[in-house]
């Protein structure tokens, strides 16, 4: 895989560690749980964006990839989206819990 390519993919799975932080699914790295869905929207914003710039000049591989994280993070959002405000705390402690 050319050096391109891999530092390619290494942003793309930036962009989604740091999205699924902001759903509140992963810790950031001092340990937090936290949400911030306007920084969700605006990172699948800036993936889709380079899908779309990216179209025809990548491999498969990386388009299946940007693809599959996409549809992931845009459920993600929709299912904490409709959680009502409460619900977040509750399902953080329950987390924090384990």
């Amino acid at each position: 895989m050319e050096k391109n390519d891999q530092l390619l993919m290494q942003l793309i799975y930036m962009f989604h560690t740091s999205a699924m932080q902001g759903l509140g699914k992963i810790a950031d790295p001092t340990g937090q749980v936290s949400r911030n869905l306007e920084y969700v929207s605006q990172t699948v914003d800036l993936m889709e964006m380079l899908k779309v710039k990216t179209k025809g000049n990548v491999t498969d591989e990386i388009e299946k990839l940007l693809d599959g994280m996409l549809s992931e993070l845009r459920l993600n959002y929709v299912d904490e989206k409709a959680k009502p405000e409460n619900q977040v705390e509750v399902d953080t402690e329950k987390s924090d819990d384990k």
